[in-house]
């Protein structure tokens, strides 16, 4: 019998047994590809297919998970989720009704031009090569890496509140980078700090003339870094590049407005936050031309769906407006619990853990200016591309990020090139010394497939988009 077929019969037989009843599936097939140096790396391939089945009994709830399709795994699966709600009851911290699973219905396909099952490994093998072999362009280039993974997921999900809706992803993670040695110097460049392209998209981002022209750019200024300067280390302004705004933003907003770890839900694994529920609507968290928000609806992006993984309609909704902190990554369970505006986040790495509040889309909307009048505007200072290294304390407070590459600004005008460029400053201070955003037109869109949270551990995709950004008065230092 066919997986839908003995999901839809399965669930008909259990749909009644507790207050709330919901089966998810997902499966996922991937092909992950690397070429170091123009020879084959790794060539892989693997399906991962499973049940989550969610309970809720007496305002409790409770998962259960299965790989085995069958009518004894699902049996196993439910018996599990039932013992958890009993378990939870002895330790209640919240009484929830089934109005947190709404009964949403409909089905999304990520956009594509060609379905990824439309390209075969061979078709990908031979792009990843010849751009491995573009990257080494001098002996110079000690690494040269092309890597791609690929991924296409399917998901179902009914419940017994009548919802039941479809969700199919195309994914491709795609990354460049070479690494340059002369003596006991090495400096690595790649596309976008290591994270690559990462977006929902199909066969068509494959495009070797373009790809290409990436690995040009790359190897020249891997070989560039070595025998340049290292950046200085002095209090200056700041310019930082969409490709490293896409962690800034990841770590310095996206993580402290998670609702479950304002809550504390994550306190002993992945930290706590600074931000508080007072907070919302009050906190000046940075300069008023700041907006970010959060959107799944958005084409292409890493983590774009229609329905978050308990049925909630993702919408486009505003994070921080005009810099005033307006709404937290809560789902419906954490908005019940705090009383606090949210969105659809509810969202899982896989069949076998439980959907968590997490990140999607979260995105800076652009200013009004060019690159070239940003750039301007700054008498001395430092513009910084692609995250090299990261460190930020369990408030989400302080950081330090370190970039690959950097251009000292002196007078209005790109100087010197420099090595190991980093700066540190604290979040609220930081987003309020923000001076300038370029137009929507420089807006670009990343993405990260490692996004670690929760017990047990999930890793999931999460996108983000920004344009370049002026901030005021950081600490910058080399290497």
């Amino acid at each position: 019998m066919q997986t839908e077929n003995i999901l839809d019969t399965e669930f008909k037989k259990y749909k009644s047994s507790a207050d709330f009843v919901a089966f998810k599936t997902i499966h996922e097939h991937t092909r992950d590809l690397s070429v170091r140096n123009g020879k084959p790396d790794d060539i892989s391939s693997f399906d991962d297919q499973g049940l989550l089945i969610e309970i809720m009994r007496d305002g409790h709830i409770g998962y259960g998970a299965t790989c085995e399709m069958t009518s004894d795994g699902i049996k196993s699966a439910f018996s599990k989720a039932l013992q958890m709600t009993e378990a939870s009851q002895k330790k209640s911290v919240h009484k929830f009704t089934d109005h947190i699973r709404p009964p949403s219905r409909g089905e999304f396909i990520s956009a594509r031009q060609k379905p990824l099952d439309q390209i075969s490994t061979a078709e990908i093998y031979d792009f990843l090569k010849k751009t491995s072999q573009k990257l080494k362009s001098s002996d110079q280039i000690i690494t040269a890496a092309s890597d791609a993974m690929v991924i296409e997921c399917d998901q179902r999900y009914l419940s017994s509140n009548g919802a039941d809706f479809h969700q199919n992803f195309n994914i491709i993670v795609n990354s460049l980078s070479s690494t340059a040695q002369s003596g006991s110097e090495t400096q690595t460049r790649s596309l976008h700090g290591g994270r690559g392209n990462c977006l929902q998209i199909g066969a068509e981002h494959f495009n070797l003339d373009v790809a290409l022209r990436d690995c040009e750019t790359i190897s020249h200024e891997a070989i560039e870094l070595l025998s340049a300067e290292n950046c200085p280390t002095e209090t200056c302004d700041l310019i930082l590049a969409p490709d490293q705004m896409l962690l800034q933003i990841h770590e310095s907003i996206g993580h402290p407005l998670e609702l479950d770890r304002i809550l504390g839900d994550e306190r002993n694994f992945a930290g706590w936050s600074f931000v508080q529920p007072a907070d919302f609507g009050k906190l000046q968290y940075g300069h008023p031309m700041m907006n970010v928000i959060f959107d799944p609806t958005v084409s292409n992006e890493m983590a774009s769906f229609k329905f978050d993984e308990i049925g909630n309609p993702a919408e486009k909704k505003y994070l921080i407006q005009n810099g005033i902190l307006k709404a937290g990554l809560g789902s419906l369970e954490s908005q019940a619990r705090s009383g606090l505006s949210g969105v659809a986040n509810a969202r899982s790495s896989s069949w076998n853990r439980a959907p968590i509040d997490r990140m999607a889309n979260i995105n800076l909307e652009g200013g009004d200016l060019t690159l070239e009048e940003m750039i301007s505007k700054v008498s001395r200072g430092v513009i910084m591309f692609a995250n090299r290294s990261w460190s930020i304390d369990d408030y989400r407070r302080k950081f330090q990020f370190g970039c690959e590459y950097g251009k000292l600004i002196e007078n209005g005008k790109l100087t010197k090139t420099l090595k190991n460029p980093n700066y540190r400053s604290v979040t609220i201070p930081f987003w309020n010394s923000l001076a300038g955003l370029t137009k929507p037109n420089t807006v670009e869109t990343y993405g990260s497939p490692y996004c670690g949270k929760g017990e047990p551990s999930q890793i999931i995709r999460v996108g983000h988009s920004s344009p370049y950004a002026l901030f005021k008065n950081i600490e910058v230092f080399g290497g």
